[in-house]
């Protein structure tokens, strides 16, 4: 059972993050080369507004702003997952691989699959699963021993050793294509966040509507298999079969959100790990947290980016990195 005032204190951080996330909403619809002005905000949305202040706010920032939101969730909740799974506190999906395989797959359907410009928005997130799905799988049968199970270092290293190769392979591939094409992946390699109309937005909302009650409904057997295995398997659980599921899990929300987010690592690192420091390691309780956290690190990493350098910005993943490499560092030398 969970004192009252840790889920008073927890409601207390959400309060927090969620506001901190609407006040940078804000300040990111105030910046940029097309901008609304602070007072012109309130009466666009209540429809009130000028016709260039409509169209960007709600054509141009709104579109991007959700999908970046979106897409820090689901990376965020990701990477809860993983590190729970793995008993692993630097798994991330952009360091072990699932990234970068959800990246080639998409690579790959971009380069050599005609399609339909309307039906690209909605497909490639299954696309992006289908290889990020086949990436967690090698990753997981190599990293797994049968009469040691799950290896939480050896699937650091092999996933580290996947994400370089598929990142390699995108840079074959991109080498033997027309430049339009070239710039697509680049984008993506470098953490562009690319889906920024709404369209990208209702291909990515069922993912998180769907699985993310889907983790938290199972957050109790997360902290389960968070343990040891022995006392797993003592307590009546199927760890298999439950860290299985739970990794398909986490595989399809971090492959939906890179998908349109492009190629961004360390948010599923940091996010889950400022929320533990903050309310604790029960997952039902620090998730809800690091999704917040994870949303605001994205957006404010997209903001910051966009307004750097004229006219094309600094991609968020760039960004994100710049933070998130030396956290992993630390968290590295710490562990």
């Amino acid at each position: 059972m969970i004192h009252p005032s840790v889920i008073r204190k927890q409601r207390i951080f959400m309060i927090a993050f969620s506001l901190l996330v609407l006040i940078t909403m804000i300040v990111s619809i105030g910046f940029g080369a097309s901008s609304v002005s602070y007072d012109r905000i309130i009466p666009t949305i209540l429809g009130q507004g000028e016709f260039v202040d409509e169209f960007v706010l709600f054509e141009l920032r709104l579109p991007r702003m959700l999908v970046t939101l979106l897409a820090g969730m689901a990376l965020a909740v990701s990477g809860s997952v993983l590190q729970s799974i793995t008993r692993n506190d630097l798994a991330d999906p952009g360091i072990i691989g699932i990234n970068s395989g959800a990246g080639a797959a998409v690579a790959v359907f971009f380069l050599f699959v005609p399609i339909e410009t309307g039906a690209f928005t909605y497909v490639i997130p299954a696309v992006a699963f289908a290889g990020a799905l086949i990436t967690a799988i090698l990753i997981y049968l190599f990293a797994y021993e049968r009469d040691r199970g799950l290896q939480p270092i050896r699937l650091i290293l092999i996933g580290v050793g996947f994400s370089a190769a598929l990142s390699g392979l995108m840079v074959v591939l991109i080498s033997s294509t027309d430049r339009d094409k070239v710039d697509f992946i680049a984008q993506w390699l470098a953490g562009n966040v690319w889906g920024t109309s709404w369209p990208f937005v209702w291909a990515l909302l069922p993912w998180l509507v769907i699985l993310v009650p889907f983790i938290l409904y199972n957050a109790q057997r997360l902290n389960i298999l968070n343990m040891s295995e022995p006392v797993a398997i003592g307590v009546g659980v199927k760890v298999n079969r439950e860290r299985i599921i739970l990794m398909l899990t986490a595989v399809a929300l971090a492959a939906a959100a890179v998908s349109v987010s492009g190629g961004i690592a360390f948010i599923g690192l940091m996010a889950p790990h400022i929320a533990k420091s903050l309310i604790g390691p029960r997952n039902q309780l620090f998730i809800p947290i690091a999704m917040l956290i994870g949303s605001w690190l994205l957006l404010t990493a997209d903001t910051i980016g966009r307004n750097l350098i004229d006219p094309t910005g600094v991609p968020a993943g760039v960004v994100v990195a710049i933070i998130g490499a030396p956290y992993f560092v630390y968290l590295l030398l710490k562990k």
